[in-house]
């Protein structure tokens, strides 16, 4: 018979804990992304907080501690121009943010269609990516005490014009598909769009999720003034929509610690999200 230390059963409880706790990335496709299949073998370069040449596309999950979990699930686009992700300020910190608030967070590593020399396409496999992820939080929802109703997106820049289509180019699963994953639905059920790179002649339509829109005044003017334009637009549809619009923030300002206002914009999300009921285990 093995015995335990009694130092070993004291902190094996903490143990675990942490263990449970730790980031884990979780390929979107078991054998690979369809379409990818001749780079499989190619490493990811992460160059400072930079990561590019992604084939083999996951997300990163950041789960709350057990006693905060709300039932809510993040989806996080970084951006990047499609060229690169910036994976911190936009991806991991911002995570690591919402999960310890209690929304279960998962970083998105989607194909980049303008990295040099990529045969990707935005509309074709990264938005596949995009939509992939939400059925595969939707698949594990019991698993990592997600309500499968409370999956949204939010998309940084290039991540933003992802979750922009995603929020208009959704379907309801394909009943009959052999991968169980394909057979969810993979329509957000909740957007947040930060000075997002919008798709070209995208529209917004009436069917899109509720939807929340941030960005810096003195970002270009591309978003700037198209960011207004898309809430009138969505307000005329009947679709529920909050925006915030800082004075001062640029482009590209992520989650980080400042003494400006725009620092502030998670909490503005995280009560968004309360407020439109999808915090429910």
């Amino acid at each position: 018979m093995i015995r335990k230390a009694p130092w070993l059963l004291a902190v094996l409880p903490a143990v675990m804990a942490a263990f449970q706790a730790a980031p884990r990335e979780v390929p979107l496709w078991s054998d690979g992304a369809p379409g990818s299949e001749q780079f499989k073998d190619k490493k990811e370069v992460l160059e400072g907080t930079r990561l590019s040449s992604i084939h083999n596309p996951s997300i990163t999950v950041y789960l709350p501690a057990r006693e905060k979990a709300t039932g809510a699930a993040l989806i996080i686009a970084p951006g990047g121009g499609h060229a690169f992700l910036t994976i911190a300020n936009e991806g991991y910190d911002v995570a690591k943010w919402f999960a310890d608030q209690g929304v279960a967070s998962f970083v998105l590593k989607y194909r980049l269609a303008r990295e040099p020399g990529s045969t990707y396409k935005v509309e074709v496999h990264a938005l596949q990516d995009t939509q992939r992820a939400i059925r595969l939080v939707r698949s594990r929802a019991a698993e990592w005490g997600v309500n499968p109703a409370s999956v949204g997106i939010l998309g940084f820049s290039a991540g933003g014009e992802l979750a922009a289509l995603a929020a208009t180019h959704f379907d309801a699963g394909n009943a009959g598909a052999t991968d169980p994953i394909d057979r969810l639905p993979s329509r957000p059920d909740f957007v947040a769009l930060a000075y997002p790179g919008y798709p070209r002649d995208w529209e917004p339509t009436k069917e899109m999720p509720p939807t929340f829109l941030l960005c810096a005044s003195d970002d270009r003017p591309n978003i700037s003034e198209q960011t207004p334009e898309i809430y009138l637009k969505l307000k005329k549809l009947g679709v529920p929509v909050e925006m915030h619009i800082y004075t001062k923030g640029g482009h590209g300002f992520g989650i980080r610690h400042s003494p400006y206002p725009v620092s502030g914009w998670p909490a503005r999300l995280q009560e968004w999200i309360a407020d439109r009921g999808f915090f429910k285990k």
